[in-house]
């Protein structure tokens, strides 16, 4: 017995449209939104009284996905310290290769990013570059040069 897939990675955000709208400019594709709330999903989460609208968001090449979501209650409880460093236990960051690092930065911009650091080169084969966007997630871009 084996895994089939990883289906998607769930992000938990305070802003449900500003992130998509990061990520809609990042180059994903918005597959849907919904409401979630009763007994299957207080069990599933294991938390009591969910209510919660997500966003699935899909990469252009349809293999990739992240499900973002919003909590109406239970309260949302906030990570401390708000923008954890790197080295932070527990999961980091979110890569997306691009075709153009610059743009990709300069459009993320408009929606608030802050690039962590500075775009750096590994070898000659790739520009490389960490953003913190909506709710302090920090995405990775990877530009291919070699």
């Amino acid at each position: 017995m084996t895994i089939l897939r990883m289906d998607n990675v769930a992000i938990v955000v305070d802003d449900l449209d500003a992130a998509v709208a990061f990520f809609t400019e990042l180059g994903m594709e918005l597959e849907g939104k919904a409401q979630i709330e009763g007994l299957y999903a207080d069990r599933t989460v294991g938390l009591e009284g969910v209510r919660s609208d997500i966003a699935m968001m899909r990469t252009p090449d349809g293999h990739s996905k992240l499900e973002l979501t919003k909590y109406h209650t239970p309260a949302v409880s906030d990570a401390e310290p708000r923008n954890p460093p790197p080295n932070t236990l527990g999961l980091h960051r979110v890569m997306f290769a691009v075709d153009d690092i610059d743009d990709t930065i300069a459009r993320l911009r408009a929606h608030g990013a802050e690039l962590l650091g500075e775009v750096a080169q590994y070898e000659n084969i790739f520009r490389l570059c960490n953003l913190r966007g909506p709710a302090g997630i920090v995405v990775a871009l990877a530009e291919q040069i070699g």
